[in-house]
């Protein structure tokens, strides 16, 4: 029930409450007590057991709205007072409507780096109709800059509504960010003859010279990405010059840089120039997606986990393990500590097999008699190919003794894989020994074999072994 509806309520206890009051003086003794006086005694008892109905009520309609005001206060725990919250308070309007789609326009605390984590919770403006979160300051008025020379010789800080680290923190929860900046212009260039004049501060205190979009690699507005600036060889209307009335305006989109903390502007010495900056509110709307596995607590926490504890992230190369403690901001030390490496293969595969005969087919790929071991069955020794179960690092060794048949000077036996020789065991001597040994990056299905191009082997010293060493991940095919 809305609070209006309560509000009805508590208005009837107190018409009840004021009629009990009334008749509360009257007491039979002060009635008269004329013989004649029979019906206004009857007519005061008839009254009497009225009210007496109306007090039952009363106390059960108190009841009723002490409980409406419970449950309300329960479901507007971010609209009041956030020291008496009874629910987690939430990160953004964002998840604020996403919890409660019934929520209205207005006025609304959240807590964007955690709830009883960094610093206090903040109030802001909350759009419920997209859950954009906005956060006002103290320059959102056009004001002019004056008279000076020099290039950021006038200089404004900005203070907003909220602290810097749960703005930050915002950001980095948001899917979208922007702030609108405007500058109203009278022969007051932002850039003349290669010197900025004017510049922006990021959230960093870093200088920013680009006044529109998210490229801050060149003093650039919006007229100059249009290519429709009053001066076409300038960037911004405003670098023209001129003694007429110009406009530079454009979006900050730049969640990293947001929001700006300083306006500095210059070059506005001559009587007749002037200079008008106004600077929007910050807008921030949706929730940072994760694409695939999370790689950091950073996005653990971006996308809603609050427990501290060990956590699988998507490393560089395979999957860590790291311990995230949420009880920290996200910009704190330690709020990351990285434990190792996470061993996520589904099954081992190795294998160890020989030969027991000599073998001397030329041309052909080099079978096996005695199999020592097959994790994982992904090698075939009658056919001697092995085929990767799955994609990842795999290491594999051969040796064997050679015998140089009549009619040859050597023996040569190619290491292929998919039927391409990519390494070579080769002997112009017969006994001598000879090896090989690779670790490959092998796909699903990628085939390896040993192939006799030349001479014979001896059975009974021919080895080949193989295995898996790091499988990779599913997130990294």
């Amino acid at each position: 029930m809305a609070k209006s509806s309560y509000h009805s309520i508590e208005t009837l206890v107190f018409v009840c409450v004021f009629l009990l009051s009334v008749t509360s003086g009257q007491h039979p003794n002060h009635l008269p007590q004329t013989k004649d006086d029979t019906n206004l005694r009857l007519e005061y008892e008839t009254l009497k057991t009225r009210f007496e109905s109306i007090e039952i009520q009363f106390d059960r309609l108190r009841e009723e709205v002490r409980l409406l005001k419970t449950k309300a206060s329960e479901k507007d725990f971010y609209t009041g007072d956030v020291a008496s919250s009874k629910g987690g308070i939430p990160r953004s309007c964002h998840e604020a409507r996403l919890a409660d789609p019934s929520l209205s326009t207005g006025v609304y605390w959240i807590d964007p780096d955690g709830q009883g984590v960094g610093d206090d919770p903040i109030q802001v403006n909350c759009d419920m109709s997209s859950g954009m979160t906005i956060i006002g300051h103290d320059a959102e008025a056009s004001t002019n800059v004056g008279h000076c020379t020099d290039p950021g010789c006038y200089t404004k800080p900005i203070v907003y509504q909220a602290s810097l680290k749960q703005i930050t923190a915002l950001t980095q929860l948001s899917s979208d960010c922007r702030q609108s900046i405007k500058y109203e212009c009278y022969s007051a260039p932002l850039q003349f003859d290669g010197v900025e004049y004017s510049w922006w501060n990021d959230r960093n205190g870093n200088e920013q010279y680009y006044w529109n979009g998210s490229d801050n690699s060149t003093h650039m507005c919006s007229c100059g990405i249009s290519k429709t600036c009053a001066d076409p060889n300038k960037n911004c209307n405003c670098d023209a010059d001129v003694p007429i009335n110009l406009v530079d305006e454009g979006e900050i989109t730049s969640k990293e840089s947001l929001p700006i903390t300083r306006l500095n502007f210059g070059r506005t010495t001559p009587e007749a120039s002037s200079g008008i900056h106004t600077l929007g509110k910050l807008k921030c709307s949706g929730q940072k997606l994760v694409d695939g596995m999370p790689t950091s607590c950073v996005e653990l926490w971006q996308i809603g986990h609050v427990l501290n504890g060990l956590y699988l992230i998507k490393g560089a190369s395979q999957v860590e393990t790291v311990y995230c403690d949420f009880s920290k901001a996200s910009t704190d030390t330690g709020f990351e500590t990285w434990i190792g490496f996470a061993d996520v293969k589904s099954s081992s595969v190795y294998f160890y097999v020989q030969k027991n005969t000599d073998f001397s087919t030329i041309n052909s790929v080099i079978p096996y008699e005695i199999t020592r071991t097959n994790v994982g069955n992904a090698m075939n020794p009658s056919t001697g190919i092995f085929t990767a179960p799955r994609p990842g690092k795999y290491f594999f060794g051969f040796s064997g003794i050679a015998e140089v048949t009549q009619g040859t000077n050597a023996a040569r036996v190619d290491f292929q894989l998919n039927g391409v020789g990519i390494a070579q065991g080769y002997s112009h001597t017969t006994y001598d020994t000879f090896a090989q040994q690779s670790t490959l990056e092998l796909k699903e299905g990628d085939q390896i074999r040993l192939f006799l191009v030349a001479g014979a082997i001896n059975g009974y010293h021919t080895t080949f072994v193989g295995w898996l060493v790091e499988e990779d991940d599913v997130f990294n095919v």
